[in-house]
């Protein structure tokens, strides 16, 4: 994504880099060490494709680089750039409210028994 294509309201603009499913999911693995794309894959459980694309994107935006490693094998590692990195507090907040929503839906549920 240009960045000039980026929304001018800030909710939008995470929601445009990494809004889709699989990239917060990219992030938070990434955010615990780089990774090979066949490690991603198992990991997220996401088809190659999907997986491609949503890495493609998010290097073209400035928050993975992907890297060749230099070994016998022909293998691509993935890791955050320091904009990457950034994200860190959005998905701790993200698994933090996650965790409150299903206690409190469980809560809600007992109740409305």
């Amino acid at each position: 994504m240009d960045y000039k294509d980026i929304s001018s309201n800030p909710v939008s603009v995470i929601l445009q880099l990494v809004g889709a499913r699989w990239k917060i999911l990219i992030v938070k693995e990434l955010l615990k060490q780089e990774l090979r794309f066949s490690e991603l894959k198992k990991k997220l459980g996401c088809t190659p494709k999907v997986l491609s694309a949503c890495l493609k994107e998010m290097e073209e935006d400035g928050l993975v680089i992907r890297e060749e490693a230099d070994t016998k094998e022909k293998c691509v590692e993935y890791y955050l750039t320091d904009i990457g990195y950034t994200l860190r507090p959005v998905v701790e907040a993200m698994q933090k409210w996650g965790q409150e929503y299903k206690k409190l839906r469980k809560l809600q549920e007992k109740l409305n028994r």
